[in-house]
């Protein structure tokens, strides 16, 4: 469903130098196609221009969530850093970083992505695209306003949820705009079989809307349920929206760069319904320990450790498919970001089911231990995964090649590097912090005092994060200005069916 005749048995990233994949190509006896035949394919320009206002959107955010994020984590051993104003204290500055992830760069990627695979899998252009683009521009109003609520202090007061309600009906309305246009476009598809990244893609559509309007109903949820309701929806909005989208995009670029069918389609599809049963009462486990039925507790470590299943039916899923062709990653940037985001998946997976356990958890709880963990999925996983999907699909939107390849090397390396020594560090300090606070011949203090050390590895870990995404940012404009600079605009027009 994903390939034309000639992409079998073919190599092909448009992030790549294209000398650098027919080297490849031919090192490996593999059939090659030129160049010019690529850039003479058919195209579907419905979802050109909804894309590239998305994937704009995204990388604006990122560079402004990555800033807040890093002031925050500097905060956190140099208290009195910026603190003359109560839009740049540790709570606030943490509330933007994380909402501008979780509402800007984050949804915004994976629907990018999302908006430009459906065209191709179903074969049919993108109905209501100009609609998607209003329900984008909605979507980023709605942002603006909730960040200017919670700079102000006003701030709903649940993690993940701290956006007020009414502006939650703006980021409602525009979802459903950006979501409809391509739930109707699932029912005009011209293909006989949906591929395995449709079902994932269609199930988020239909997952985010229930769990952000049930999540956001104001005067509904109230003390020990209003925390479950938090907690039901902070983990399944990576579950249910951010993964099986990443997902999607794995099972799409993976397969594509190497030309190689996806392993084995009954495994895809084992991972896709063993998520949707067992993933809805995961994030109870974040409220062992407080007042909350037992029964909710041991349902949620229960169905944590049946996450296991989906997560090795993935992993080895694409372990199989890429085995053979792992000469590909020195080349291709694109198989770089998707592969690393892919194992990312499983680390975060397998170290959130063994978290959720009362012995684990009695550790890592209420410590830096957590934090690294959301990193761990949302930046180690769905992060790389929209890198590796932008550099993708960005020269087909733009017909234009990446201008400074050697930059996506730079982006990547800093980026993992960063990462690397962000998550050590944080890791470390949340386990030292456990301990420390179930030694009850310690004060308090040491626990903090502990993880000071690792606090600052975990600001360099962060700064060299910031500078991968500068560069990264850096570039996409760079890209923007020269492809619109040597091309006419009307290469991001909305054709008739958009």
């Amino acid at each position: 469903m994903i390939f034309t005749p000639d992409d079998i048995g073919h190599y092909h990233d448009p992030a790549a130098d294209p000398h650098e994949i027919d080297t490849l190509n031919i090192q490996t006896g593999r059939r090659n196609i030129s160049h010019s035949d690529i850039a003479n394919r058919p195209h579907d320009h419905s979802s050109t221009l909804p894309c590239f206002v998305l994937f704009g959107s995204a990388v604006f955010w990122l560079v402004f969530a990555s800033l807040a994020g890093l002031v925050s984590s500097y905060k956190l051993h140099n208290p009195d850093f910026l603190t003359h104003s109560l839009a740049l204290t540790f709570g606030v500055m943490r509330t933007i970083h994380l909402n501008l992830v979780a509402y800007g760069w984050a949804p915004l990627g994976v629907l990018g992505l999302a908006m430009w695979m459906l065209p191709r899998l179903l074969r049919a252009p993108l109905v209501g695209g100009r609609f998607a683009i209003a329900g984008a521009v909605i979507w980023n109003i709605a942002l603006i306003a909730g960040i200017a609520a919670i700079a102000n202090g006003k701030n709903a007061g649940m993690e993940w949820l701290e956006i007020p309600w009414q502006v939650g009906v703006l980021f409602a309305l525009g979802g459903m705009m950006i979501g409809l246009s391509m739930v109707f476009t699932l029912f005009t598809h011209k293909v006989h079989h949906l591929y395995v990244s449709v079902w994932y893609i269609g199930a988020a559509l239909f997952w985010f809307p229930v769990l952000y309007i049930v999540a956001k109903m104001p005067g509904v949820h109230f003390g020990i349920e209003q925390a479950t309701t938090n907690w039901w929806f902070a983990h399944n909005v990576l579950g249910l929206f951010y993964t099986p989208l990443s997902i999607a995009a794995v099972y799409y670029f993976l397969p594509k760069v190497i030309g190689r069918p996806v392993h084995s389609y009954n495994l895809s599809l084992l991972g896709f319904w063993t998520l949707a049963f067992f993933y809805g009462q995961v994030g109870a486990h974040h409220l062992i320990g407080g007042p909350v039925p037992e029964w909710l507790l041991t349902l949620s470590i229960v169905q944590s450790m049946m996450m296991l299943i989906p997560v090795v039916a993935f992993s080895l899923n694409q372990h199989l498919t890429l085995k053979g062709h792992f000469q590909a990653l020195k080349h291709s940037p694109t198989l770089r970001f998707i592969v690393f985001g892919a194992m990312m998946y499983t680390l975060a997976s397998v170290q959130g089911s063994f978290e959720a356990l009362r012995s684990f958890n009695a550790v890592t709880h209420f410590t830096h231990f957590t934090v690294a963990h959301a990193h761990l999925g949302m930046y180690g996983f769905v992060s790389m995964v929209i890198f590796g999907g932008i550099y993708f699909v960005l020269p087909q939107i733009l017909k234009f090649s990446w201008p400074y390849p050697k930059l996506i090397s730079w982006h990547f390396w800093l980026v993992v590097a960063g990462f690397s020594v962000y998550m050590i560090s944080l890791m470390t300090a949340g386990v030292l912090q456990g301990l420390a606070l179930q030694d009850a011949s310690k004060p308090f203090m040491d626990s903090v005092t502990v993880t000071l050390p690792w606090l600052k590895g975990r600001s360099l870990g962060g700064s060299l994060m910031v500078a991968g995404h500068l560069v990264f940012a850096f570039h996409f404009a760079s890209m923007v200005v020269f492809a619109l600079s040597t091309k006419p605009f009307q290469k991001l027009s909305l054709t008739t069916e958009g």
